[in-house]
C-alpha cells in the first residue's frame, strides 16, 4: 500500500484530498494542529476507506513541530509516495493592518513549511524514481493581492520549477491553482461564503487536480471560469487587476 501526507488534512480541501486518496487505496498520514479532530477524521477513514491512517499533531508555523514533519517524510523505512502540501493560512485585514509577526507566521506555513516539507519529501523520491508533491496554491497567484497572492506566487514558481528539475528523475511536483472553494477557510477568516458561479466544491476541485496529477501535468487550475481568468491576468494590465482587490473579502 502507497502512503500519501497530506497538511491541514481536517477540513476543506485537506480532507477531500485525504478521502478520494484512501477511496484510491492510499494509506495516510495526516498532518493537523487539532488533535481530536486528526483522531475523528483519521477514525472516519479507516472504517469507510479500510485502509491505514497514521496521524501527526503540528503546527506548521512552529520549527520543531513542522521539523517532525520533515522527518517522517524523510524516513526511507516508511516511505511517502505523495506530499500534499495543502495546510492554508489567510489573513483578512490589509498588510498594514496586519503585525508583522502575522504576515511572518503565515510565511512560515505557505512559503517555509511548503520548501521545507518539500524538501524533505524530495529527497527519498529521487532516490527511488518515483513519487510525487501537490503543492495546494491559488488563482491568487496570479493576481496582485498583498502578501498572500505574493506566497502563493512562490509557490507557483518553486513547483514549476521543481517539475521541470526532478521530472526526470520520476517525480511530479505539481501547483493546484484553486479559486473560491467551498470550505472552513473563508468562515475561519470571517469572510462570508459565496454560492455563485466563481464558487468550487471540494470534491469536483481534488477530483481535477488528481486527474492533472495523473496526467503529469505542473499546473492544475480547475473549473473553466478560473481558467479564463488566469488567461485574463496575462493580457490586462496589474494596475488594472488590483482594483479587484477587495473581491471575496467581505
Amino acid at each position: 500500500m502507497t502512503s500519501a501526507l497530506v497538511t491541514g488534512a481536517t477540513a476543506g480541501i485537506g480532507l477531500e484530498f485525504a478521502r478520494q486518496l484512501a477511496q484510491r487505496g492510499h494509506g495516510l498520514v495526516l498532518v493537523a494542529r487539532d488533535a481530536d479532530r486528526l483522531a475523528s477524521v483519521a477514525d472516519e477513514l479507516r472504517a469507510a476507506y479500510a485502509v491505514e491512517v497514521e496521524v501527526l499533531v503540528a503546527d506548521l508555523v512552529d520549527r520543531e513541530q513542522c521539523a517532525a514533519v520533515e522527518a517522517r517524510l524523510a524516513d526511507r523505512a516508511r516511505p511517502i509516495e505523495l506530499l500534499v502540501n495543502n495546510a492554508g493560512f489567510g489573513l483578512k485585514q490589509r498588510f498594514l493592518d496586519n503585525t508583522v509577526d502575522q504576515e511572518n507566521a503565515m510565511l512560515d506555513v505557505l512559503v517555509t513549511a511548503v520548501l521545507r516539507l518539500t524538501h524533505a519529501a524530495l529527497g527519498p523520491m529521487a532516490e527511488r524514481g518515483r513519487g510525487g508533491v501537490i503543492n495546494v496554491s491559488s488563482v491568487a497567484a496570479f493576481l496582485p493581492r498583498g502578501s498572500y497572492s505574493a506566497a502563493k506566487a512562490w509557490v507557483n514558481s518553486f513547483s514549476e520549477w521543481a517539475h521541470n528539475e526532478y521530472k526526470p528523475r520520476g517525480v511530479t511536483v505539481m501547483a493546484l491553482c484553486p479559486g473560491f472553494t467551498k470550505t472552513e477557510f473563508h468562515e475561519r477568516m470571517s469572510v462570508k461564503r459565496g454560492d455563485g458561479f466563481l464558487w468550487l466544491d471540494a470534491e469536483f476541485l481534488v477530483r481535477t487536480a488528481l486527474a492533472d496529477f495523473d496526467k503529469g501535468r505542473a499546473y492544475s487550475i480547475p473549473g473553466a471560469q478560473y481558467k479564463t481568468i488566469v488567461a485574463l491576468t496575462r493580457a490586462v494590465p496589474s494596475t488594472v487587476l488590483q482594483r479587484f482587490q477587495s473581491l471575496g473579502r467581505k
